[in-house]
């Protein structure tokens, strides 16, 4: 099933489910992606200042895709 994401806090919602589906803390993803637990934390959180270049990092560690669809 796809999801759909359109703003930072269902990002965040679908990064903590993949994340938790694995079975890891955010501490182990932030190892993972080279990041800090904070970090990890905030993008979870749906924090609208996260950079797309770490969003992308933390996709990766967690062998997920982005996909951009015209409307």
């Amino acid at each position: 099933m796809k999801e759909l994401a359109r703003s930072p806090k269902q990002i965040g919602n679908t990064i903590r489910r993949a994340r938790k589906q694995r079975g890891w803390n955010q501490t182990q993803l932030a190892d993972q992606a080279g990041l800090r637990q904070e970090t990890i934390s905030l993008i979870e959180t749906g924090h609208p200042a996260a950079r797309l270049d770490t969003i992308l990092v933390i996709l990766a560690a967690l062998d997920l895709e982005l996909h951009i669809a015209p409307r």
